[in-house]
């Protein structure tokens, strides 16, 4: 068996990108005669749920602005950056605050774009939340705006820096599984609504602290409801994708990284009646990707919610409630966040497993903080031009649920084969906010 994309194809695309990276990027308030160690100076937008934890990797840096929609959130996270300046809407912040080398974005879903491209057509470096963006067509802007300004990017899939996933990937490519022709994909949550659920008809007071207008963004203005802020957005369609919004780069970052995906040539989905509001409870995507390189045609599913692959029960297999199986002509591999896991077990009991060929990383913020020291963009791994496909993809199947019909995917153009999909693929700004 051939290895399919051995240690040294992985080195030479690595020098290539860096060797590339090294003569290309433009860095607008980090310049070349600063020292390697001095702090960059950032910002964040979003810095509280998750945001937190950027905040907290940020801490070695000069965070010279910060913003929330909500004040009550963001004074709780200034406490970890005092001297920042405060802004409620980043449109203000990147009117006033000058002297940025990047920014950094965790806000919800919805505002990941418009609030990412600001930054990065002022030319600062990017890091953003997973999903990179909440449609389509702003995951194909923010890849070309990050090529066209030579950015160094980092998509926030935390758990693409660790070891596991490394090992996942060297185990499937030293071909020990054989030709893989199908991978699942499964998650428990449930971010949803029953296929019943309405929008609320109350309408309570803008809380004092909260700039409503600036929280709802380039989406349809509707009324403050404590249903969407803080937490419970990604259930509404307007704002997120449901669980495979939530939590597909995480775990269909896997498959992309280990078989070499990219662009899928079908999507379809199941799950209960649409909801023309909220996401389901449960779904199911199957998504076609054509052969790549020495690799087959392969068939990869993802299932959330209570939905489990129906090979786990064929197979009889005991798996967590969330991971990825690689189905192989000659075995199987299970990997989550922490283990891996090969089958049948019997058949790998005296397998060696590869040594080791993916370097270690320093921890996903610190490589994108070194790729910009460095201008080498290629030292952050999920940079947009690999996670905006990822996201593209991922995106493809909330679309495809909707509109109810399998979809063939035109990648280069941006379109599918039916009209309603073509509308979610780029849908409209609010007005005074532009892509």
């Amino acid at each position: 068996m051939s290895y399919h994309f051995s240690r040294r194809d992985f080195m030479k695309s690595s020098l290539a990108a860096a060797s590339l990276a090294a003569v290309n990027v433009s860095v607008p308030a980090f310049s070349s005669d600063k020292a390697p160690s001095s702090k960059l100076n950032i910002a964040i937008i979003g810095p509280n749920g998750r945001g937190m934890a950027t905040v907290t990797e940020m801490t070695g840096e000069n965070i010279v602005a910060m913003c929330d929609a909500d004040t009550k959130r963001l004074d709780g996270a200034m406490k970890h950056a005092p001297q920042a300046q405060k802004f409620t809407d980043f449109r203000k912040l990147y009117e006033t605050v000058k002297d940025l080398d990047a920014v950094c974005v965790c806000t919800p879903d919805h505002t990941h774009a418009p609030a990412s491209l600001m930054g990065m057509r002022m030319g600062l470096h990017c890091y953003c939340e997973k999903p990179l963006t909440h449609d389509i067509r702003e995951s194909r802007v923010m890849r070309e705006v990050a090529a066209e300004k030579k950015l160094v990017t980092q998509m926030g899939t935390q758990i693409h820096a660790g070891e596991n996933y490394r090992r996942a990937v060297e185990i499937v490519r030293s071909g020990a599984l054989g030709d893989i022709y199908e991978a699942h994909v499964w998650c428990g949550k449930g971010w949803g609504m029953p296929e019943d659920a309405k929008r609320p008809t109350e309408t309570p007071p803008v809380p004092e602290t909260l700039n409503w207008d600036a929280w709802i963004g380039p989406a349809k203005m509707r009324p403050y409801h404590s249903c969407y802020h803080p937490g419970g957005w990604r259930r509404w369609w307007d704002f997120g994708n449901g669980t495979l919004g939530d939590m597909g780069c995480h775990y269909m970052d896997l498959v992309f990284w280990a078989l070499n995906l990219r662009d899928c040539l079908t999507v379809e989905a199941t799950g209960p009646a649409v909801n023309p509001e909220c996401a389901p409870l449960a779904l199911s995507v199957k998504y076609e990707f054509p052969a790549r390189d020495k690799m087959p045609p392969c068939l990869v599913t993802w299932h959330d919610g209570t939905l489990r692959p129906p090979v786990l029960a064929e197979k009889n297999l005991k798996l967590p409630g969330a991971g990825v199986l690689f189905v192989g002509k000659d075995g199987m591999l299970f990997a989550d966040y922490t283990k891996t896991q090969l089958l049948p077990e019997s058949k790998f009991a005296d397998f060696k497993r590869p040594e080791p060929w993916i370097p270690s990383s320093p921890g996903h913020h610190k490589e994108w903080l070194q790729g910009i020291r460095e201008n080498k963009p290629g030292l952050a791994l999920c940079h947009f031009d690999y996670s905006a496909p990822l996201t593209e993809t991922i995106l493809l199947g909330s679309v495809a649920y909707r509109v109810g019909e399998k979809l063939e995917w035109d990648a280069k153009n941006l379109r599918t084969n039916n009209d309603t999909a073509n509308a979610l693929i780029t849908p409209e700004y609010r007005e005074g906010w532009t892509l």
